[in-house]
């Protein structure tokens, strides 16, 4: 693999984390330290993930393609339509700064669900993981390659979010949930298209 074309790959694999990251610094306002513990959890989990999947390689293959993009759609689409739910209820009520105070719940500031979301961002990582074992790629350099992108894209989303989220409030909230959605139904909707591909 080209240095080039791992960049490419690294950066393409960390976009879900960035654009979660950014949903996420809208709703809790992390601040530098919080952004960056953050962003070593998405890239802990988006490096791991393609070592998982490369191990797991050829003889499970079609078990998790016929499962990854429906975990995918479904957690975002979970976190993404309460975030977005949440945030309609704050537009509603007038309340434009309440997703982004330190009244915010404690399960939107928790390790419980930073992990879930960095989780369902990164479950496609562990496809991919399994085409690098097919096409014999040495998989450290790549899963190195992914985390630090993942912790540089996610660390910068946190902290994007949350100078938007304070400008913003639940709009930003809302976008962040619309675009989980979106993700999760991109991936939904590249898998269906290569089944009847």
């Amino acid at each position: 693999m080209t240095p080039v074309s791992l960049a490419v790959l690294a950066f393409s694999m960390s976009a879900d984390a960035c654009a979660a990251a950014m949903a996420r610094g809208a709703a809790t306002r992390p601040s530098l330290t919080s952004a960056l513990r953050g962003g070593a959890v998405f890239g802990a989990v988006e490096a791991v993930t393609p070592i998982l999947g490369w191990a797991v390689g050829l003889a499970a293959s079609r078990y998790i393609a016929a499962v990854d993009h429906w975990i995918a759609f479904l957690l975002l689409a979970v976190v993404g339509g309460k975030m977005a739910l949440e945030a309609v209820a704050r537009l509603r009520n007038g309340d434009a700064e309440a997703g982004s105070t330190d009244e915010a719940p404690a399960r939107q500031r928790g390790l419980g669900g930073l992990l879930l979301v960095a989780v369902a961002t990164s479950i496609d990582a562990a496809a991919v993981g399994v085409t690098l074992a097919v096409i014999d790629v040495n998989i450290v350099p790549v899963a190195v390659a992914i985390g630090l992108a993942s912790f540089t894209m996610a660390s910068a989303g946190l902290l994007i979010g949350r100078t938007m989220g304070a400008r913003f409030g639940p709009l930003v909230e809302l976008l962040g949930g619309l675009g989980l959605i979106g993700i999760g139904t991109s991936i939904l909707v590249s898998h269906l298209s290569g089944i009847a591909g």
